[in-house]
């Protein structure tokens, strides 16, 4: 893979050499004189570690701004209805274009929940990122369907075998209210025997709680435990509506939960994210963007923003999400939650490195970068990113760029067009 040496950049406030030797954080030192293939300037650069999202469902890029102002399941519905005219050229080219956005905006791993899991590999392996890709179990109840996607899960699981290795294989049950009990459990079952990850919604509305009760006498979170499906190797997204038995469960057995600000806000779905009281139950909590279909961009330093002063307003307490917390959450806390060695700029670990450039008015003065680059900055602060040891953009330059919004655009026409 070969080596790069970064030159004097600014490491937790101090400048520093970094060299990186195939895809690992090899030395960093005041002064480094080995000889690399790839030599990178850090002057007006600070280096962070790769930012993380844990929850979006790349491929939607193709219907941004396509069903606006309205509720979940409203808007859920006209999706659906979209989605059926999915193929596997639109996830490619739709899951590229995420990745694309993401890269520009700090992003070098991140958790999916889609369809056509293979074409969404081809396009995360050609930009170089690194994934969860988790196959999708939606079957409201068709026994049928229900039979299909455990045989289609096993094809998949198999498939994957080859699959690049910064691209992981995992399970996702759609949500509690979209999935059979017995394909629930199977789900988990097989994620158990194969040392899986598996992705889940829970309690992201009112109403989802309000018909959980009404059909189950209990809350998604608590009906979950009773079916022996939480664990640590849950990642539950939303998370918005749980009460404090709710909280404890989920703290108790080590899930990781995704806070998805901007999504739950456009959609209504509700503000009140539990943060402080997930993570001192035991929680292991983390940022998601969720689908450009809902939040509208993928662009988590955005997301980590309005989740801050979110959090600072509805509690009164400036002090109740810290920069330091709010870095953890997006870096480390993922990192954890996805079996991964990466989240920390450290010698040993893996080399995911966005460069950030601090030669602009948000950066300036600089007393507190943290503080500039959440409450001050944007993605387009992102100067350079390195993924796995390879330079994935240089200087806002991303390869195949135009390519990949010419086409996108293409397969989104396509798309509209067969839903008239």
């Amino acid at each position: 893979m070969g080596s790069i040496l970064i030159k004097q950049v600014t490491l937790k406030g101090e400048k520093k050499d970094i060299f990186i030797k195939d895809n690992i954080i090899s030395k960093i030192a005041d002064r480094i004189e080995d000889v690399a293939d790839d030599t990178i300037s850090g002057e007006h650069k600070t280096a962070i570690a790769g930012l993380i999202n844990m929850h979006t469902h790349a491929a939607m890029t193709l219907m941004r701004g396509y069903q606006e102002d309205l509720p979940l399941f409203d808007w859920l519905q006209k999706v659906w209805d979209l989605e059926d005219h999915l193929n596997p050229e639109m996830i490619y080219w739709g899951t590229k274009l995420a990745c694309i956005e993401m890269i520009h905006a700090g992003i070098t791993c991140f958790n999916d929940m889609y369809w056509y899991i293979n074409d969404g590999e081809k396009a995360v392996e050609e930009t170089g990122m690194r994934s969860l890709l988790n196959y999708v179990f939606l079957d409201n109840g068709d026994a049928r369907k229900a039979e299909t996607q455990r045989r289609e899960c096993m094809e998949y699981f198999e498939k994957s075998k080859s699959w690049n290795p910064r691209n992981k294989f995992g399970v996702a049950i759609h949500g509690s209210y979209t999935v059979s009990e017995k394909n629930m459990l199977w789900a988990t079952n097989f994620a158990l025997d194969n040392n899986l990850l598996v992705h889940t919604h829970l309690s992201e509305t009112q109403k989802e709680n309000i018909d959980c009760m009404q059909q189950y006498h209990t809350s998604p979170t608590k009906r979950m435990k009773r079916l022996g499906l939480l664990n640590d190797n849950v990642i539950a997204a939303h998370c918005v509506w749980v009460d404090e038995e709710d909280i404890e469960i989920l703290g108790h057995r080590r899930v990781t939960v995704v806070h998805n600000v901007n999504s739950n806000l456009k959609l209504s779905s509700g503000y009140k994210f539990k943060q402080r009281e997930l993570r001192k139950a035991g929680a292991n909590v983390t940022f998601g963007t969720d689908g450009a279909a809902s939040s509208n961009n993928l662009d988590l330093l955005e997301a980590m923003k309005t989740t801050a002063i979110l959090q600072k307003a509805w509690r009164n307490d400036p002090r109740a999400l810290p920069l330091d917390e709010m870095m953890d959450m997006a870096t480390v806390n993922a990192a954890k939650a996805l079996r991964i060695d990466a989240g920390r700029v450290e010698e040993g670990a893996l080399a995911d490195i966005v460069l950030v450039n601090t030669s602009s008015p948000a950066f300036t003065p600089n007393y507190n970068f943290l503080a500039n680059l959440i409450y001050s900055a944007h993605s387009s602060c992102v100067d350079t990113v390195i993924c796995d040891g390879r330079v994935i953009m240089r200087e806002g330059v991303i390869p195949g760029e135009q390519q990949v919004l010419d086409n996108a655009n293409r397969m989104a026409e396509v798309l509209i067009s067969k839903n008239k």
